[in-house]
């Protein structure tokens, strides 16, 4: 990859260096979300920030180019796809990519919303990934589903 490769695929893409309030309308991660899902995520974090919990989005919204960049990334790190299908999804399959997924931090907002996440309808998905979160509205009133061992063993990203 050139350097001039890895620069295009910086915040605009939806790469953060650093975690971004829940309420950051400028960077493309947060507001290139899902509205249920941005909206949903606003009033737990609202809720929580009442308990002293602050919410940070550590990833959302992701580019195509983004995606499969850190797909590359994880294939060199784990050193085959099915290891990396572990962690980082195809382009086609993800969720980022969609705006349908975030990626929540620090550890205290991720065991506020293990604890409440339901009540907004914001499920972890993958046992392996703590701070990933989708929209369930379903779970409002049923909770959440079981979880995915991992990505690779969800048939959405088969």
């Amino acid at each position: 990859m050139t350097s001039s490769q890895r620069t295009s695929l910086g915040r605009g893409h939806g790469a953060l260096p650093a975690g971004r309030p829940v309420f950051d309308d400028e960077s493309p991660a947060v507001a290139n979300l899902d509205p249920d899902l941005l909206d949903a995520l606003r009033r737990a974090a609202t809720d929580a920030a009442a308990d002293g919990v602050v919410f940070v989005v550590n990833g959302g919204w992701r580019s195509w180019a983004y995606q499969e960049q850190l797909r590359r990334q994880a294939i060199a790190k784990h050193g085959s796809e099915a290891a990396a299908a572990r962690w980082v999804t195809t382009a086609d399959k993800s969720a980022h990519v969609r705006g349908q997924a975030v990626d929540v931090g620090p550890p205290a907002a991720r065991a506020w919303l293990a604890e409440h996440g339901a009540r907004y309808g914001l499920c972890q998905v993958y046992r392996n990934e703590p701070w990933h979160y989708e929209l369930r509205p379903e779970a409002v009133v049923h909770g959440c589903p079981p979880m995915y061992a991992d990505p690779s063993q969800d048939p959405r990203t088969r």
